[in-house]
């Protein structure tokens, strides 16, 4: 007789199909090893960026470029592991940490803005984002929405609000990759199909900014019913020609303060006696 596992899985399944048991195949992580809130910066050099804000934080796992540490943030635990660049390798670290428990994702990372008004050193917050990368593909319809929880953006807006950062919030369109997916030009000077177009056809659009990771955890979050957002620092402005690694650790830090807020959504929808928080049962902060 077939049963479920306690990551959901069929217990029946083949590890062939799916190679985790306890431990995941790829995170080396298991139940107990993460809070139910995670960070996903890209680069496992951020790991350490971040944790330096928390009150404090071990690192739990290191495998490929899989980073994971545990701590707590303002008295509220919290959870970071690295994805490496890209939607295919974030959507393995979604799928694990998935299966461990975590209920709440939060993308940490660096962009480059389409805007003029989005400048080096602005945070961007992501209410959706445009599924120009295939990861997401690979799941679901091309016309499903990938878009941000909107407890995940409140709590976004209202750290970057406590911490004093400038932010926008509004559509990110994420790419599979950093040059031809993005209108620059490849080695020698190469010009993908439509690469002359592409920053200008978003920019009519709205879009705000290229980044590489937030559609795929945006649509994955949502098929499994769990809460994301996505919080990237300015590195570039595509329109102004500006480039900088300027404000690094701004996502970092509202992402953190994030999480508590979050907290405190939950803690107040409970005290409530609902299901979800709601604008009118408001914040300590």
């Amino acid at each position: 007789m077939s049963g479920e596992g306690d990551d959901g899985s069929d217990a029946a399944t083949p590890a062939s199909e799916d190679p985790n048991d306890d431990e995941q195949y790829h995170l080396e992580v298991s139940a107990g090893d993460v809070a139910d809130s995670v960070l996903l910066p890209g680069n496992p050099e951020r790991v350490e960026k971040i944790t330096d804000g928390w009150d404090a934080s071990e690192v739990v796992a290191e495998h490929r470029e899989y980073r994971t540490a545990t701590g707590s943030y303002d008295d509220t635990p919290i959870s970071v592991t690295s994805t490496g660049i890209g939607s295919p390798s974030a959507a393995i670290a979604v799928e694990e940490l998935a299966r461990v428990g975590v209920d709440t994702l939060l993308r940490v990372g660096s962009c480059g803005a389409i805007r003029e008004e989005a400048a080096v050193g602005d945070l961007v917050i992501s209410a959706g984002a445009v599924r120009q990368e295939g990861t997401s593909d690979e799941y679901v319809r091309e016309d499903y929405p990938a878009s941000a929880d909107d407890r995940v953006v409140g709590a976004l807006v209202t750290a970057a609000e406590r911490l004093g950062y400038d932010y926008h919030v509004g559509i990110t369109a994420s790419t599979d990759s950093f040059y031809a997916g993005q209108g620059r030009p490849g080695f020698g000077g190469f010009e993908a199909a439509g690469a002359d177009e592409l920053v200008e056809d978003l920019r009519e659009a709205n879009v705000l900014n290229f980044e590489m990771e937030a559609a795929a955890i945006l649509t994955l979050a949502n098929l499994y019913g769990l809460r994301a957002g996505a919080v990237c620092t300015v590195y570039a402005n595509r329109v102004t020609g500006e480039f900088r690694t300027e404000g690094e650790r701004k996502a970092a830090r509202v992402a953190s303060e994030a999480v508590s807020i979050l907290a405190e959504m939950d803690e107040a929808a409970e005290a409530a006696g609902v299901d979800r928080w709601h604008p009118g049962l408001g914040l300590d902060g």
